[in-house]
């Protein structure tokens, strides 16, 4: 059975249960419509006999003949229910709260009580037979609107009672009397939306007891049936002698610096303190989403202008291999939104594939040709058979084996994937004249301490090697992909999910992080720019702290930081280093067009020497064909790829360096360099001076 099969089945045995448990539960629709209106009539029957009779003892007056009386009531009744039915009044569900509803009600009843006093004013000697004041009209109308009002409100409050006892009118079950009291901090929409959440959710294991606000005309008032009290006198103190075992804070888009000093105030009452980021259950995993994972970074949503981007590739055959993966569909989505002729989405991955195709056509329809093509860019024969048959225009390589420790110990893997992979994708892309070629590269591919990132350098020389080329091939290099698969925040999710720990394998591990969109956009603008074997260089703002990031997500998900949530340190992963980089030392960058994207100025390498040391990768390869973990492979990538080190030599050397708290600046990458340089100088001379 499918997820959604069993959503559903869960949500019609809710259903059967309310039927049983509420009033008018076996009736359909329908069915509780008509009851209503069969008690609204009998009502406005019962309210209009009485006024009449009162109003004719009043008066001393003999009664009108009974047909008199019906003959009035049904103008009356004709005209309320004819208004009613129009504003859809026995359309709403009554045993939710709705003002509007009420009002539209009240409105309708008040309209439909003139028509009906003009009618009987001005026709009452050829329709009723009697004419009717207006008092008597006013009475009729006042006394059936508020009966037929209250009737429906004591039925929002018999259903809230019974959803907030578990089913029981008076005394509520054991399972919800033992539920857990708790303070919410802050009555504003938020914090009541949440208490009136928990009230009135049967399966909610939350019992609201207070409220706590700074705004003084809400403290000492009652909302949603609590008290509000006043968060600055004594608050800490007075929460201690309540019986309250957890506060919820409910403050929305407040800053991190004031939302940690609230929740170690708070922390002081010994009561468990969680945040609420909307009118939820703390606790509760959910999809993030762009604004959320922006939030997370700490910083603002890069603004991308893409009007001549999506022009670029508008009617276009635009092929991306590893379609099926995070960024290589992203790409898929941005490439769609531009109008292509053709999207060629290829990858070895099926269910990738298949969701992706499912969802663009689903969006776009026969927009523009949607084809789907599963194939290894490790066979040459199926690559020349695709790009034989359509003809792309540009080409996004995304297809690569990007996971650092699962290379770490498939090395063989690593290099057919992705650097044989790339050869061979370039090869065909060049053969068949593709205009433009863009490799999707990684900061991890600078001065690589894992396998994974000393492949993909050889994946960028094998692009930047060829500048001759008829095709213009370039390549993108950017930093982590937060909600890309085997991102930290899915894993952290699910450990928050699951009650924590979560693990953070070092305190002192940053990392440069963009979302997918903000990658995507950015990858589509430099391929665009392109001219002739550039390596695009992404600017990724500052890096980021992992325990930051899991910090953020802690909050955001309704816990505190190593109160609620501990977070743990695990150690470093084998290839892992403490910081990653966006340039070597060698290597240089100047600005484009765009201030996000730079492109690095180091002297490209030979198709030669590229060539040489492909076939090193080759040799190491086939020596290895028979060993699940050679050491080959290793010595070959630092055979082919100087900058490549151990990771333990890499993080001896950055305990104390200053890349560990300053980013790298794009703008002049040897500025750190110089004044380090200019700085050692200094401190020989003055050495000098004192050995003289």
């Amino acid at each position: 059975m499918t997820e959604r099969n069993v959503k559903h089945s869960d949500e019609t045995e809710q259903a059967k249960t309310a039927r049983r448990r509420f009033p008018f539960g076996p009736l359909s629709g329908k069915g509780r419509r008509f009851l209503l209106a069969l008690i609204d009539i009998a009502w406005l029957c019962l309210m209009f006999l009485l006024v009449l009779f009162f109003a004719d003892k009043e008066a001393g007056g003999g009664m009108y003949s009974i047909r008199t009386y019906w003959r009035c009531l049904l103008v009356i009744a004709v005209c309320i229910m004819a208004g009613r039915l129009l504003v859809r009044a026995y359309a709403n569900i009554w045993r939710y709260p709705n003002v509007t509803a009420y009002m539209t009600m009240l409105v309708s009843d008040t309209v439909s009580g003139m028509i009906a006093y003009i009618i009987n004013r001005n026709l009452h000697e050829k329709v009723t037979g009697i004419h009717i004041g207006f008092w008597q009209t006013f009475c009729v109308m006042a006394l059936f609107a508020l009966g037929t009002l209250s009737m429906r409100f004591s039925y929002q409050l018999v259903h809230a009672r019974l959803n907030e006892n578990g089913g029981r009118l008076f005394r509520p079950t054991a399972e919800r009397e033992n539920r857990i009291n708790i303070a919410i901090v802050g009555a504003g929409q938020m914090g009541q939306l949440l208490a009136e959440q928990l009230n009135c959710n049967p399966e909610s294991h939350y019992k609201p007891y207070c409220f706590v606000d700074i705004d003084p005309i809400k403290i000492g008032s009652t909302l949603c049936g609590l008290r509000v009290y006043d968060e600055k006198d004594g608050i800490v103190e007075r929460l201690q002698s309540m019986p309250v075992q957890e506060i919820f804070i409910a403050l929305p888009k407040l800053p991190a610096e004031a939302l940690t000093a609230l929740c170690d105030m708070y922390s002081r009452t010994g009561c468990k303190v969680k945040v609420c980021s909307e009118p939820r259950e703390p606790g509760l995993i959910r999809s993030l989403t762009e604004e959320d994972y922006v939030s997370l970074l700490g910083r603002d949503a890069l603004k991308v202008n893409d009007d001549a981007t999506r022009a670029f590739y508008r009617d276009k055959t635009v092929l991306v291999t590893g379609g099926g993966g995070s960024i290589g569909s992203e790409i898929c989505r941005q490439i769609a939104r531009c109008h292509p002729k053709k999207l060629i989405v290829l990858d070895i991955q099926e269910e990738g594939v298949y969701k992706l195709c499912l969802e663009l056509r689903r969006k776009y329809k026969d927009a523009f040709e949607l084809i789907d093509e599963i194939g290894s860019v490790r066979d040459v024969r199926r690559l020349d058979a695709t790009f034989r048959r359509y003809r792309p225009d540009v080409v996004f390589h995304a297809a690569a084996h990007k996971h650092v420790p699962l290379m770490e110990c498939n090395g063989c893997e690593a290099i057919k994937n992705n650097v044989i992979g790339t050869y061979n994708t370039a090869n065909v892309a060049e053969k068949y004249g593709v205009s433009r070629f863009v490799l999707i590269s990684t900061d991890k591919a600078v001065n690589p301490t894992n396998i994974m990132g000393a492949s993909k350098r050889m994946c960028e020389r094998v692009i930047q090697c060829r500048r001759d080329s008829g095709t213009v091939f370039t390549a993108v290099r950017f930093g982590n992909v937060l909600g890309s698969s085997g991102s930290v925040v899915p894993l952290f999710q699910q450990q928050i999910a699951a009650g924590g720990p979560v693990t953070v394998t070092d305190f002192r591990v940053t990392r440069y992080f963009m979302t997918i969109p903000e990658a995507s956009q950015l990858v589509m603008q430099a391929g665009a720019m392109a001219n002739a074997g550039e390596l695009f260089v992404l600017h990724m703002g500052a890096p980021v702290h992992i325990r930051s990031l899991a910090e953020n997500l802690v909050y955001m998900s309704g816990y505190v930081p190593y109160k609620s949530m501990q977070i743990i340190e695990t150690g470093l992963r084998p290839g892992e280093k403490l910081y990653e980089e966006l340039l070597t030392d060698r290597e240089t960058c100047r600005k484009t067009a765009n201030d996000l994207i730079y492109i690095e100025t180091e002297q490209p390498p030979t198709r030669a020497e590229v060539d040489g040391e492909l076939d090193i990768l080759r040799q190491a390869v086939e020596a290895s064909a028979d060993e699940v973990e050679s050491p080959l492979i290793r010595e070959a990538l630092k055979q082919v790829v100087p900058t490549f080190k151990e990771p333990d030599e890499v993080n001896r050397d950055a305990e104390n360096a200053a890349e560990m708290q300053n980013a790298i600046d794009l703008e002049n990458p040897g500025r750190a360099r110089a004044q380090k340089s200019q700085d050692e100088k200094e401190d020989e001379k003055k050495k000098e001076g004192i050995t003289r």
